[in-house]
């Protein structure tokens, strides 16, 4: 088994953030994890000087020369083998130069155009990550493509295991600098004798020669830059007080870029005003969807202005009253049709523009076409999009024409008002007056209803309840925390039981206009146990734990830090261990703990014990691993511990103890009936 790392970085691009390139970094990397070959892949472009300069630096491993595509809004990996390095250059130069900012990219023409024969390169894209191929994109480059690349050891492992998806690799995606962190564990296994581009390409085109561990398969994984080989299933690691369990899970975590840890008392919630902010935060799409639609309307209620309607109102009567008393002294231009003739007012095509969007929507979609099919013909939609499309044009046409109308005759008022004494009538717009006012009635109708106390979610979470309801807000206060910033509300709030006025109220707060719609109506989120009773405190943390663990699925591994300092033991066992159990079904989960209801009851699949040790003069943590079958437990250094006294002493305190405990308390208590 060889390991490869096919996507690392060794210059910065307009893609990247700077880094400065250590040679020595990636000198040590490449010894430290053992990595057997390598391929530099910088961003749309190829530097042959460095290529070689890296070559020689590292005569053990085979180097690569690649480069890192941005092709039709994904990343595509195109690596070719290490000879004809001058005619690679020179393709990859012809990339460059045709990206040069970061929104550039080219086309799978282009690509063909550029580098002709894609059967002599390996092409690897991003898979299932970011930025991911897109499937009319992988339909052009299916022949050539072998394998894809994914993020995560749960998203390597359900390719591996599902059909028709691509043979998964994992690599680093680092950036080599002197001041860069710990080194990722991300490369894979590849089952391969002598390392060739055409070896490679033939091992990806087989699923059963890609591996995550170079022994055991994809049931383990290097869960440190130093050899630490966990299960990707359930692992416990034991050890005594400060020996270096939790040092350990935090070497786990900074190995890896997306991880879910649960550090000890973290989860302790004893302020219920924290824990209700806290479900606002993590239930925050209930608030969202209940107020989409209302937010949807704002947007039409802002600009209205009742106050400068009723002023424009005043100033039309006021002229009108004064054109019409001054009637009878008219002269020629004032007695002119054009003089007091309104304009015209136009179409408003907004709903129609909507319709049309919503037909066309209906005949383009390809995911529910099956539904839609059903029930409307798909040539009955063209007729009526046409139509649509016709009457649209039509109305666009006659308010052109008006349009052209009312300049006219706006100039002809224009001069007729300069060449007499008469008052002129003010323009008014009477349907915009009365569209307004409606406007605001149907506004108010609905702030009112959405005022209305009333559940608005139920989500059940492990025996709990989570309830999302809505509620008037009560004060200033409120709002000003609603906000989260040091904003002044007492004003506006004295208008909250008048929509409109409220509204205006808003405006002068400085709060961005795109968040009005979260000051009309607060939801309120309240957390019940299996009784249909308000959490207590120890309740509102058991909750937190649990919430943590479920959410641990959108990340790459989930480490909890000794969750028994926390938690009870019935509590654990009853609702923790069958949630890991099924979580690490999924994902790595990685426990530290030394209670038996966690290290013992949950069947781990794989342990690992810390021991700490002075090495002249220097602490050294050692870690031994093995299964909770094994009699031993191994370190990578080659030594070894027993592992029936580790979970004694870890677990129970010790045999002595352990027997002392049994028959001096569960014994006596057993042979009292």
């Amino acid at each position: 088994m060889k390991k490869i790392d096919l996507h690392i970085h060794t210059e910065p691009t307009i893609t990247d953030s700077h880094f400065d390139f250590s040679l020595e970094k990636l000198k040590e990397y490449v010894h430290k994890l053992d990595v057997d070959c390598i391929a530099i892949t910088n961003h749309n472009q190829f530097n042959l000087e460095q290529f070689k300069v890296i070559t020689e630096a590292l005569p053990n491993t085979v180097v690569l020369p690649g480069i890192e595509i941005d092709l039709e809004g994904c990343h595509l990996l195109l690596i070719s083998e290490p000879v004809e390095l001058v005619d690679f250059f020179t393709k990859c130069n012809q990339v460059r130069q045709l990206i040069q900012t970061k929104s550039d990219s080219i086309n799978v023409d282009t690509l063909k155009k550029i580098y002709i024969n894609l059967g002599k390169y390996l092409l690897i894209p991003h898979y299932d990550k970011r930025p991911y191929i897109k499937e009319e994109t992988y339909k052009k480059l299916s022949e050539h493509i072998y394998a894809g690349e994914v993020t995560s050891i749960k998203k390597f492992k359900t390719c591996i295991r599902e059909e028709g998806r691509l043979t998964p690799v994992i690599f680093s995606d680092f950036r080599f600098s002197d001041s860069m962190g710990p080194f990722s564990t991300g490369q894979t296994f590849i089952d391969l004798d002598e390392i060739t581009l055409s070896g490679i390409k033939a091992c990806l085109f087989d699923k059963n020669k890609v591996a995550l561990s170079k022994d055991d398969g994809n049931e383990f994984f290097q869960a440190t830059e130093d050899g630490l080989m966990l299960s990707t299933g359930l692992n416990v690691i034991l050890g005594e007080r400060s020996s270096g369990k939790t040092h350990t899970l935090n070497k786990v975590c900074r190995s890896f870029s997306n991880v879910k840890y649960i550090e000890q008392f973290s989860l302790l919630q004893n302020n219920e005003e924290k824990f209700e902010e806290l479900l606002s935060v993590r239930h925050s799409t209930a608030s969202e969807n209940f107020l989409r639609e209302f937010k949807s309307i704002l947007p039409d209620i802002v600009p209205i202005d009742l106050r400068q309607n009723e002023i424009e109102v005043e100033k039309y009567l006021t002229s009108l009253l004064k054109y019409a008393s001054e009637n009878e002294r008219s002269d020629t231009f004032s007695k002119a049709v054009f003089f007091s003739e309104t304009l015209f007012p136009e179409s408003d095509t907004a709903n129609l523009k909507t319709l049309i969007d919503a037909t066309l929507l209906l005949i383009e979609n390809n995911q529910y076409q099956h539904i839609i099919n059903k029930y409307l013909n798909l040539n009955a939609l063209k007729s009526l999009l046409f139509d649509l499309i016709n009457t649209h044009t039509h109305i666009e046409e006659v308010n052109l024409k008006q349009r052209w109308l009312n300049d006219v005759m706006t100039n002809m008022k224009d001069g007729l008002k300069f060449h007499t004494s008469t008052t002129t009538p003010e323009d008014m717009d009477f349907y915009k007056f009365l569209m307004d006012k409606e406007k605001i009635n149907k506004f108010t109708a609905i702030v009112n209803n959405l005022k209305m106390e009333r559940d608005i979610e139920s989500k059940e979470i492990q025996g709990f309840k989570v309830v999302a309801s809505t509620k008037r807000f009560n004060g200033a206060g409120e709002l000003k925390r609603k906000s989260g910033k040091q904003k002044t509300f007492s004003e506006a709030f004295q208008f909250y039981n008048k929509p409109y006025d409220y509204l205006c109220a808003l405006k002068k707060v400085d709060i961005p206009e795109t968040e009005y719609y979260k000051y009309f109506v607060d939801i309120d989120y309240k957390t019940l146990n299996k009784h249909g009773v308000k959490v207590s405190g120890g309740e509102r943390s058991e909750f937190n734990l649990l919430h943590e663990i479920q959410d641990a699925l959108k990340y790459q591994l989930l480490l909890i830090d000794e969750p028994e300092s926390s938690f009870d033991n019935i509590f654990l066992k009853n609702e923790v261990n069958e949630l890991l159990k099924m979580i690490s079904k999924e994902i790595p989960v990685i426990i530290v703990t030394h209670n038996n209801t966690v290290g013992a009851s949950i069947i781990p699949d794989y342990i690992a014990y810390t021991q700490k040790e002075v090495v002249e003069g220097d602490l050294v943590y050692k870690v031994f691993t093995g299964y909770p079958s094994s009699k031993i437990l191994k370190s990578t250094d080659g030594t070894s511990v027993d592992n029936y006294n580790i979970m004694l002493k870890c677990l129970e305190a010790g045999k002595d103890a352990y027997i002392e405990r049994r028959k001096k308390s569960y014994e006596i208590l057993e042979n009292q009936g």
